[in-house]
């Protein structure tokens, strides 16, 4: 007997998709190619992301075996000209932005290699948690290309633009401990410990108010690109639309009412 239909339809063979309450997990599924992106695994993230339910309220994020991800399988772009080269970092690009500004937060567990597209992927999330497995690297420069999976833009505002010119130049790799140091994860645990931290932040998130996530996701990041002056003003904007809901007057009353859970501190 088969069980409800999958509300993750679609996907290829390299990514499975699950729901556990209101977090959805995507797994990338190609750990024979240590979870290599291929053009159909891009896609299928892109799927992914635009089918979201409305409902759910977060996204973890993980690689199945070894590795997060290697990044670009580099056979994707050995017959490809420069017109078609812009159309497949252009494939990557509305990917990713569906990761980075979609319908809600992404929480991504790294382990092993977080290499090339694999980093790029991983900054395009919301919160990072690494296992003290993982290793970051954009080996592009030693073989003959540019990062094109939007790690230009992203990268430079979590470690710097001098980081990421010295590990595209002389191949750097940073581990797990450095990536905590530098800011490419927030959050640093044991070996096998990713998920369950993963999981466990991504329900913290998906119990916030729905507007709130949404400002912190789409408003937030574009704030901090703007000269003051706008910034405060869509600041404002924000915090009065977001206030103004009908579950943030709920919480609020909860909260000066003494009904509202206490705020938990993380120090991990």
């Amino acid at each position: 007997m088969s069980g409800p239909p999958s509300p993750f339809p679609h996907l290829p063979a390299s990514l499975a998709a699950e729901r556990q309450g209101k977090v959805a997990v995507l797994r990338l599924k190609r750990p024979h190619k240590r979870n290599a992106f291929d053009d159909a695994t891009i896609l299928g993230i892109e799927t992914f992301f635009n089918a979201l339910p409305d409902d759910i309220g977060a996204v973890l994020l993980v690689g199945e075996g070894e590795n997060f991800s290697a990044g670009l399988d580099l056979s994707e772009l050995q017959e490809l000209d420069v017109r078609q080269g812009i159309a497949h970092s252009d494939m990557y690009h509305r990917a990713f932005d569906k990761v980075q500004y979609g319908k809600a937060p992404v929480v991504a567990v790294l382990h092993g290699a977080v290499v090339g597209g694999g980093l790029e992927l991983a900054a395009a999330a919301h919160v990072r948690v690494a296992e003290r497995s993982a290793y970051y690297a954009l080996p592009e420069g030693s073989r003959g290309i540019f990062v094109g999976g939007g790690g230009s833009v992203r990268l430079p505002r979590l470690i710097g633009v001098a980081r990421m010119m010295d590990m595209m130049l002389t191949g750097r790799t940073y581990s797990a401990e450095e990536g905590q140091t530098i800011g490419i994860s927030t959050y640093l645990v044991d070996a096998g410990k990713g998920f369950a931290k993963g999981l466990e932040l991504a329900n913290r998130i998906a119990a916030n108010a729905p507007l709130t996530n949404f400002a912190v996701m789409q408003a937030l990041p574009r704030i901090a690109e703007m000269e003051p002056a706008a910034g405060y003003a869509v600041e404002a904007l924000m915090s009065a639309i977001a206030q103004a809901d009908p579950q943030a007057k709920a919480r609020l009353k909860d909260f000066l009412e003494k009904r509202a859970a206490k705020v938990m501190t993380e120090r991990s």
